[in-house]
């Protein structure tokens, strides 16, 4: 279909992962194999769900892989929140991330629109 780098929505969703993979460099050794491998697992499946639909034939598949790109971003956030209410990141650098994954979503919205069109 196309070259998934040349994507801004891609571009965006990456930075956001190793932004994701900085942040939770930090988080507690205990949650290493539950929220901060959960965090990061949804970050990356964003940028690889739009990679992989990049790779395929039809708008179709190309509009349902960014479907599944867009629910991991939702997945992302929502476990911000929790890194959030568990203080293992403060209050500014949840709005920073939370403003990123909700700009990746508004970004991937307009080309799921726009592949279905």
């Amino acid at each position: 279909m196309q070259d998934f780098k040349s994507l801004k929505v891609w571009e965006k969703a990456h930075g956001l992962t190793l932004e994701i993979y900085r942040y939770t460099k930090d988080f507690p050794k205990e949650e290493l194999y539950s929220l901060t491998n959960q965090l990061r697992r949804a970050a990356s499946s964003v940028p690889a769900n739009i990679a992989e639909g990049c790779g395929k034939q039809t708008k179709a598949d190309f509009a349902n892989f960014l479907n599944i790109a867009l629910g991991s971003a939702n997945e992302t956030e929502y476990f911000l929140i929790l890194s959030r209410d568990l203080n293992y990141i403060n209050q500014d650098n949840f709005n920073t991330l939370s403003k990123e994954a909700n700009d990746v979503k508004a970004m991937l919205i307009n080309l799921i629109t726009k592949v279905r069109a």
